[in-house]
């Protein structure tokens, strides 16, 4: 049980830390985005941390339940769609805040979306936990897409 635990904890920590460092190498993320050109329904600068806070333990919820699911079907899919999605995840932050290259940064959030839903069917295959853990990412990273590209053409 408390192996069990463990992994769950480094699963979401693990997760929260990745997205922290992105964070990190992208600079002033609140400055940068206060100093932009706004699409409509764009979100209060202030709000948008705790979004990705929550978000990225789900993500990482998500991961261990793939990990401690029990099914003999096949995980490297999952494994593979979820580290892409990680690293698109992880480096979106640092284009588009930490370099300003707002179009490139909106076509990698586009392949983000993709890589969502790939690992969404993966992993409704092995735990619809996790598959239902990426849901309200989904639906946020269908937002943040229209916002890059928003963002993109306003600036």
């Amino acid at each position: 049980m408390l192996n069990k635990f463990l992994k769950l904890l480094a699963c979401i920590i693990g997760v929260e830390l990745i997205g922290s460092i992105s964070g990190f190498f992208a600079g002033n993320i609140p400055a940068v985005y206060a100093q932009l050109n706004k699409p409509f329904l764009a979100p209060p600068g202030n709000i948008v941390g705790t979004i990705w806070i929550i978000l990225y333990a789900l993500i990482g919820l998500a991961l261990f339940l793939v990990i401690d699911s029990k099914t003999a079907k096949n995980k490297t899919r999952s494994y593979i769609f979820f580290g892409i999605q990680l690293v698109l995840n992880f480096i979106w932050s640092i284009i588009f805040f930490g370099g300003s290259h707002f179009w490139i940064a909106s076509f990698i959030s586009l392949f983000l979306l993709i890589t969502i839903i790939f690992s969404i069917r993966e992993f409704r295959g092995i735990s619809i936990g996790a598959a239902i853990c990426f849901i309200p990412y989904l639906i946020w990273i269908i937002y943040a897409t229209y916002l890059s590209f928003g963002l993109a053409i306003l600036n």
